[in-house]
């Protein structure tokens, strides 16, 4: 359409115009704040997956950066298809919307409760939070530094808890995590009933080197009744006898 074609179309029709000119704005608002929400999510999750564990040698900060250039993909082939069956929509826009929704998702997958553990005054050694079958957590520990939590707060805390003792002190300097890309070792012991108890684990050490880790019999010390038991699978087992 020429120039003197829309100015005909204008002069005739004031209204068709204004609306033409409203909606290309209306889409041109739409691309530009969907696009600045799916950028703040992805910063958001860039900056969450340096907290999250990594695998056998990959920090969890590279894996992230990988899922997120799969999301990124992805979402280009989905735009892809719902442009295909929708063909007046907006390619960026439908691009931007599905890239909302995936990192919403993908927040909501890694996102891990900090925990506030209140352990006795003076407890020196390794802390050790059982899975049970507990509605609330009980995170005020026992003379043995061992404390309860249900299964979807042992399936999705990694992040580094909030420790004080029972005098309120916080006591952030003695606590000591798995390695530095994973705060909470996991443990299995072995055996009630020919099952295993799965506890998540770090050390508070106040004084005399020891190693932090060192299996201990949670078999002589747990809450029975509480403790929820899986079956043992084809991973080695950590043996808990002294």
């Amino acid at each position: 359409m020429g120039f003197y074609s829309i100015y005909e179309t204008s002069r005739k029709n004031p209204e068709a115009i204004r609306s033409t000119l409203l909606n290309t704005k209306n889409t041109r608002s739409a691309k530009i704040i969907s696009g600045a929400i799916a950028i703040l999510l992805m910063i958001t999750l860039i900056i969450k997956f340096k907290s999250v564990p990594g695998g056998m040698i990959l920090s969890g900060f590279f894996l992230g950066g990988m899922l997120i250039a799969v999301v990124l993909v992805g979402c280009l082939i989905v735009a892809y298809i719902i442009q295909l069956f929708f063909k007046s929509s907006v390619f960026l826009t439908n691009y931007f919307l599905t890239v909302i929704l995936s990192f919403v998702a993908l927040h909501y997958y890694l996102y891990s409760p900090t925990l506030t553990i209140v352990v006795p005054a003076n407890y020196n050694g390794k802390v050790d939070l059982v899975l049970s079958n507990v509605d609330e957590n009980i995170l005020k520990l026992d003379s043995n530094g061992i404390g309860y939590i249900n299964q979807w707060t042992f399936d999705h805390t990694y992040s580094k808890p909030v420790v004080v003792d029972d005098k309120g002190n916080k006591l952030d300097s003695v606590i000591v995590g798995f390695s530095p890309g994973t705060f909470w070792a996991q443990s299995k012991s072995c055996c009630i009933g020919g099952k295993q108890i799965l506890s998540k684990s770090f050390s508070i050490k106040r004084h005399e080197p020891h190693n932090e880790f060192l299996t201990r019999n949670l078999l002589d010390n747990i809450n029975k009744k509480v403790v929820s038991l899986v079956k043992p699978d084809e991973h080695p087992i950590i043996q808990t006898e002294p």
